[in-house]
């Protein structure tokens, strides 16, 4: 399941990237159908044609949908259809909605899936009431992640709506370490003093150079609406302060991450987890240089959130393993 988590946050990304996020104008429906359209005919006024209500339309440059069913005439008749007023948003691109669509699904099979698990715990930890109640918890997360994500779309791409989905997925995350770290019999490993406190500052520190990030990407997003009418190379030099400290900042998240390494070296355990940590902040610090100076290549941004929300789990991971040693 945590796979899956990472698999919907990587899809959000990808949405975010092709700018698919309204790819599906409405929700839970995409252009008031439960599979949405795969040509843009099907998304205009057509003669003689069976609509089914609720379905969409893009007319005068808005989208309307139908008030009932009904078999449309050689004209367009307004009385047959309602404007959609959630938002102005009136476009088609059948690759954008397709790309949303997918998201869709993919955060509905991470649905399923949390279902399973509470009828799996249920069954197999009835003794352990924590595994069952923190199950129910993810029921209830990813209920208000799919409200959050209608939101999301209702709004247009608001940015602040975006950073909260975003950290309601990284939430899950959180719940499915600690579910497997309950299921595994709270396996501790023995560590320093401060190599144990080193852990906890590097969490906060992570979590802090994400919501930067956030910033950065949203400024990113804004120039690629723009990427018609600019050239896209040298974007680094129209990013705002937010970029520079968010850059300066992985190299303090590093040195901590290179600390805990080195303090860690001489336990194997202790090494094995800081060695992974390590390595996921090298990998995110040489992702983050190719966007810089590839000028920000759309194979690149899902993958640099993606070692984020690994970055994520292993630190927390390490967070609840570590223990100090008497």
């Amino acid at each position: 399941m945590l796979v899956t988590i990472f698999l919907v946050i990587v899809a959000g990304s990808v949405v975010r990237t092709t700018q698919s996020g309204m790819g599906c104008p409405d929700w839970p429906t995409c252009f008031g159908s439960a599979i949405p359209p795969t040509d843009s005919a099907q998304v205009v006024f057509q003669p003689n044609h069976n609509y089914k209500k609720g379905q969409f339309i893009i007319y005068n440059d808005s989208l309307k949908y139908a008030r009932l069913k009904f078999t449309s005439e050689n004209a367009y008749n307004a009385n047959n259809w309602k404007q959609y007023e959630k938002h102005n948003y009136a476009k088609f691109a059948v690759i954008n909605t397709w790309i949303e669509y997918l998201n869709r699904l993919l955060g509905a099979l991470l649905g399923l899936l949390i279902f399973v698990q509470v009828a799996w715990s249920l069954v197999k930890y009835k003794q352990l009431n924590s595994i069952v109640w923190l199950s129910f918890g993810l029921v209830l997360l990813t209920g208000f992640q799919a409200w959050l994500g209608k939101t999301v779309v209702d709004s247009n791409l608001e940015l602040i709506k975006i950073t909260l989905h975003m950290f309601g997925a990284l939430a899950m995350v959180f719940l499915s370490i600690y579910i497997l770290f309950l299921v595994n019999g709270k396996q501790k490993v023995t560590a320093s003093k401060n190599v144990v406190t080193a852990n906890i500052i590097l969490g906060i520190l992570v979590l802090i150079q994400i919501t930067m990030g956030t910033q950065v990407r949203g400024q990113v997003d804004a120039l690629t609406e723009l990427s018609v009418y600019i050239d896209r190379s040298g974007w680094a030099a129209q990013l705002n302060s937010w970029f520079y400290v968010h850059r300066s900042f992985s190299l303090v998240v590093a040195a901590l991450a290179g600390y805990i390494y080195i303090k860690s070296k001489g336990n194997s355990q202790t090494e094995f987890l800081a060695r992974r940590v390590l390595l996921i902040v090298i990998s995110e610090i040489l992702v983050g240089i190719i966007l810089v100076y590839l000028d920000f290549p759309k194979a690149a941004q899902p993958l640099h959130l993606l070692l984020s929300s690994v970055l994520v789990a292993l630190v927390f991971n390490n967070m609840l393993r570590l223990k100090i040693k008497r």
